[in-house]
């Protein structure tokens, strides 16, 4: 199998805006030359793996993922690096496919410049992923499936919360609003059988019965008809949606079928909105990072920051969970030392407990390594934009 070309990002010196990242590189924001560019230490970069799609139906949620971590690296480079040397992001496009995943991780594995990974992207993706570099760290892995935190993987640090907590702040909300009529629609692959689980205990823990539950025969398939008309002959006063890349479709064709049921969607499905237009208005989702546009939290600030010192303006959930991830990735990194070693950022992850990421607790240690425990639920208004 040919793996994909890899692709490096770097943020070369700078005389533009010097700016200190508080709390994770006050270690490595250090003088500059004279000539007020940063002062990198003499010898090979420190290089960081990610492997998402880029190019196929999950594309905008690795590319959005990619411009979030780029953002923070860059704005790190400027400000000095780690310890004095520079971070190269290096990415690989797996086009969502779970061996070619596979292999991208195992030609990181045979750089040993490339002391970690970081956010892989999907549920059969990150399983080959974790599995196949176990002396590496994988940081934020973009799938909340519960199987995957249960196996016993010291090398993977999650940082976004897991999909039975996700459904369970769905089902809870509906409760509170007074519908107890709720269907889902999932994929019949192991991410859909993991929220299929997840909501099954939550609608037991609230004494409810599912209303419909419908299936897509996987994750990328746009056979989403049959679903729909199940849904809408059902009619649930509130559908979860726990599909990703497809479900504009499933939207559509839920609309065309007649169902008019409010719709609640994973996380996941964040990635999707700007695909359904006008469908999204007064759609229902999980959040498992602050709002982009909130000024409450400073890592949002800083993000916010960082995104338009790189260039753009378009906020998005997950750019800033990507610019999360890599933040998380820099702690560890930092705590490894001026020498990191593949086993020495994997011990100092480990060692972040109760870490303030900027209004964001992340707390690993010995044996945990579900880090992040940040959910809420965001909802589309009348005129697109999103209400949290």
């Amino acid at each position: 199998m040919t793996v994909p070309e890899q692709r490096v990002f770097a943020a070369p010196p700078t005389t533009s805006r010097r700016r200190v990242l508080t709390g994770l590189a006050a270690t490595a924001a250090t003088a500059a030359t004279g000539l007020g560019m940063p002062a990198f230490a003499q010898g090979k970069p420190i290089r960081i793996g990610t492997t998402f799609d880029n190019s196929s139906v999950e594309k905008a949620n690795g590319q959005g993922l990619f411009q979030g971590s780029s953002a923070f690296f860059n704005a790190l480079n400027k400000s000095g690096g780690l310890n004095g040397t520079k971070v190269e992001l290096v990415m690989a496009d797996d086009t969502f496919k779970p061996e070619v995943a596979k292999a991208n991780a195992l030609a990181f594995e045979k750089d040993s410049s490339v002391l970690a990974l970081l956010h892989p992207l999907g549920t059969r993706q990150t399983s080959e992923v974790m599995d196949a570099v176990p002396g590496m760290a994988v940081v934020g892995p973009i799938t909340g499936t519960i199987s995957l935190r249960k196996k016993t993987s010291p090398n993977t640090f999650w940082v976004r919360v897991n999909y039975d907590q996700e459904v369970d702040k769905l089902v809870s909300t509906a409760a509170v609003l007074g519908q107890s009529r709720i269907g889902l629609v999932h994929s019949n692959d192991p991410l859909g059988q993991s929220v299929l689980a997840a909501f099954k205990a939550s609608l037991a823990k609230a004494k409810l019965e599912p209303a419909v539950i419908a299936t897509t025969p996987n994750t990328t398939s746009m056979e989403v008809g049959p679903a729909a008309e199940a849904i809408a002959k059902a009619k649930p006063q509130v559908v979860i949606i726990g599909l990703a890349g497809t479900a504009p479709v499933f939207m559509k064709a839920l609309r065309d079928a007649g169902g008019n049921s409010s719709a609640y969607g994973l996380s996941i499905t964040a990635s999707a909105l700007a695909a359904m237009g006008d469908l999204a208005r007064g759609l229902g989702f999980v959040i498992v990072v602050p709002s982009p546009y909130s000024t409450k939290f400073e890592i949002v600030r800083r993000y916010q920051a960082d995104m338009v010192a790189n260039g753009t303006k378009d906020f998005s959930l997950t750019s800033l969970e990507g610019y999360i991830n890599a933040a998380v990735l820099a702690e560890g990194l930092r705590r490894a030392g001026g020498s990191p070693t593949r086993a020495s950022v994997m011990a100092g992850l480990a060692s972040i407990e109760n870490f303030d990421l900027g209004g964001l607790k992340i707390n690993y240690g010995r044996t945990n390594r579900e880090g992040g425990h940040f959910v809420d639920v965001a909802v589309i208004g009348s005129r697109g934009q999103m209400l949290s």
